[in-house]
Formats: C-alpha cells, sequence, structure tokens
C-alpha cells in the first residue's frame, strides 16, 4: 500500500500504480529501469514520476502489527 496515494504537486491518484512499479524495479529478481516502468505505466508527468522513485515504504515498519 502506498501512503499517500495522489501526487503531492498535482494531486494524480499515483497509488494505483505502486505494487506494480516496487515489484518490478525493488522485488524482481532481475530489476527494471524505472524509467521504462513508469512509460510502461502510462505515468508522464515529473511530479507523479517523482513520488513513486522516491517513495519508501514505511507501513511496514511503522505499524508491523496487522
Amino acid at each position: 500500500m502506498m501512503v499517500p496515494v495522489r501526487c503531492f504537486t498535482c494531486g494524480n491518484v499515483v497509488g494505483e500504480h505502486w505494487e506494480e512499479f516496487k515489484h518490478r524495479t525493488r522485488e524482481a529478481e532481475d530489476p527494471e529501469d524505472p524509467a521504462e516502468v513508469l512509460d510502461e505505466l502510462g505515468v508522464e508527468r515529473h511530479c507523479c514520476r517523482r513520488m513513486l522513485v522516491s517513495h519508501k515504504d514505511l507501513v511496514d515498519i511503522v505499524a508491523p502489527y496487522q
């Protein structure tokens, strides 16, 4: 889960792309280039791309109990 769900700058929803982006660029055996993944996901605005590339998932660290 990505928090925040929307881009701080433009307000576009970026949270819907987070799981696939994270899997393909960080968790995969052979990680893909983040720029190529964002192009394929249709994230075009620089501010939205920055939100996804620079995001660090802290939910599991802050709230480890489900």
